[in-house]
């Protein structure tokens, strides 16, 4: 959720041929933080993971979606920015009482300014929602869109809370000096994992000053669904964790006892990635089927230029081709001489059919499965002696 530099520019002559760019996915943005132009959506020439982030933008995202099959993957979820919103208790207590206990916890001392800015706070922030009815309305949004991803949820230890925007804008804001507590984020990131781990839908995961305990939510999260947690895929947005993070991340798809993280991605944006150098590391670091790319922008006649912008950063850190034209055909993944061979948007696009089908179980879990199949295949099959011989009787089967 960044704003664009006011030096960008829509350079459409930076850009390939339309036959590569419908192959383009940014597999994170936030067009409806802004006005769009039907024009707008008309010539995007890529797809868009659109997502929402808060109670008033859920049916924009939905109708964005609905009016632009084609062109919009649909994400619902809460992000961290605005858990203070929600209620763990259902009934909410009364608004004072949710916000200080938030802010000002009585075990804590606190500064006197804190308290008159809690007084201003106060006027202006709405009565909490219970997570009960957040859920409810996540629930009947990812069944309404059988495509539907989870997102943006996450754990952000840096963001304050802001003061009335008088435009009600995310991106214009005067800054409280409250944080949201860690703790009430992770509940409310759990229970949303929980219904994506239900309903089987991928999430696009925002992290921020979190590293740790986000992988700790992770690992709950798996201890708690084992291996229906692998079935789904997690983006690490606009990731900003080290290379040395992302290596041992990386270990855990290696290490046959632990496989923690086997259905964890990453992606990356310009606006978000590329303010630190550490993200040519990182993307040299990351295995070449675990990254994506993303735009992070919240004005949709940029999504193409930005997401097109990481493309080729990953194509010269990965040492991959830039395709100036589509050949490839259609179906199939192709012989691995093939693979070989491929540019960076065709690798991209696998990467995506990739976390889009997730199932990444590990490869414990995979040799069980086929111990299991072996079992039934040589199981001794019943056998009737007629006299027209034997006549096998099929066990198992599917």
């Amino acid at each position: 959720m960044t704003e664009p530099s006011s030096e960008t520019v829509y350079q459409a002559d930076t850009l390939p041929s339309p036959a590569v760019l419908r192959h383009v996915i940014d597999v994170h943005c936030h067009p409806t933080d802004s006005e769009i132009p039907p024009v707008s959506m008309d010539r995007l020439p890529i797809k868009i993971c659109a997502m929402a982030t808060r109670g008033s933008d859920q049916s924009k995202v939905a109708d964005l979606a609905t009016a632009y099959p084609e062109k919009v993957i649909p994400c619902f979820g809460y992000h961290p920015w605005f858990t203070h919103l929600i209620s763990l208790a259902n009934p909410p207590s009364s608004k004072e009482d949710h916000y200080t206990s938030l802010f000002l916890p009585s075990s804590v001392a606190h500064d006197p300014t804190h308290v008159t800015a809690l007084h201003h706070l106060l006027e202006t922030l709405p009565d909490p929602v219970p997570v009960q009815e957040i859920l409810s309305t996540l629930r009947q949004n990812l069944l309404s869109f059988p495509n539907a991803m989870l997102g943006e949820v996450g754990l952000d230890r840096s963001a304050r809370v802001p003061f009335h925007s008088p435009t009600g804008s995310a991106h214009s804001r005067v800054l409280s000096p409250f944080t949201i507590p860690i703790q009430h984020q992770q509940v409310i990131l759990e229970r949303q994992f929980d219904l994506a781990v239900e309903l089987k839908r991928n999430v696009s995961v925002h992290s921020v000053k979190a590293q740790q305990s986000t992988l700790e939510t992770f690992k709950k999260v798996k201890d708690k669904w084992g291996e229906k947690w692998e079935a789904i895929s997690i983006d690490m947005h606009s990731c900003g964790v080290s290379p040395e993070t992302w290596k041992g991340i990386e270990a855990s798809l290696c290490t046959q006892s632990l496989k923690i993280h086997s259905n964890v991605f990453l992606s990356l944006s310009t606006v978000i990635n590329s303010r630190s150098p550490a993200h040519t590391t990182l993307i040299a670091t990351c295995s070449p089927n675990r990254i994506l790319v993303e735009s992070d922008i919240h004005i949709v006649d940029l999504c193409t230029q930005h997401t097109w912008d990481m493309v080729k950063i990953v194509a010269s850190v990965k040492g991959w081709r830039v395709e100036e034209f589509w050949d490839y055909g259609e179906g199939g993944e192709g012989t691995a001489e093939q693979q070989e061979s491929w540019g960076v948007v065709k690798r991209l696009e696998e990467n995506w059919k990739l976390f889009q089908r997730g199932n990444h179980f590990s490869k414990k879990s995979k040799k069980k499965d086929r111990i299991v199949k072996s079992k039934l295949a040589n199981a001794k099959v019943e056998t009737n002696t007629t006299n027209e011989g034997t006549i096998d009787i099929e066990v198992g089967g599917s």
